[in-house]
């Protein structure tokens, strides 16, 4: 009895090491942050005319390809809007990208807001 032990004793604790492997830790599904679109509801969707009617004359207007940017800033930011076209439509506000003046981050939609004010004689 002694000798079968120690033949099967030696293949049952390599059995164990193998089937209770660990695999490393559990990873969270990614899951994407939302930027959100609450106060930019004028904004997003609008043609250049209609963009240029509400946050005033841009400081910049790049294109590239098929795409546009507007860049208007006032004294708080700097707001970018990206327009794209869909199929053969005119191109719209489909992104934006706002930092204060010094480049800090800021909140798009407050952004917008100091626009808006400045494009109306606002300071």
């Amino acid at each position: 009895m002694n000798r079968i032990m120690t033949i099967l004793a030696p293949g049952l604790l390599l059995a164990g090491c193998a089937a209770g492997g660990t695999t490393g830790p559990a990873r969270a599904p990614f899951v994407p942050i939302p930027t959100g679109t609450l106060g930019l509801e004028g904004v997003i969707g609008q043609n250049a005319r209609g963009l240029v009617a509400r946050l005033g004359t841009p400081v910049a207007d790049l294109t590239e390809g098929n795409a546009r940017k507007l860049q208007f800033a006032s004294g708080t930011c700097v707001l970018d809007a990206y327009l794209y076209p869909k199929g053969n439509a005119e191109p719209t506000v489909t992104y934006l990208d706002a930092r204060q003046s010094d480049g800090s981050p800021i909140d798009r939609a407050s952004c917008v807001s100091a626009l808006q004010m400045k494009a109306r004689g606002g300071k």
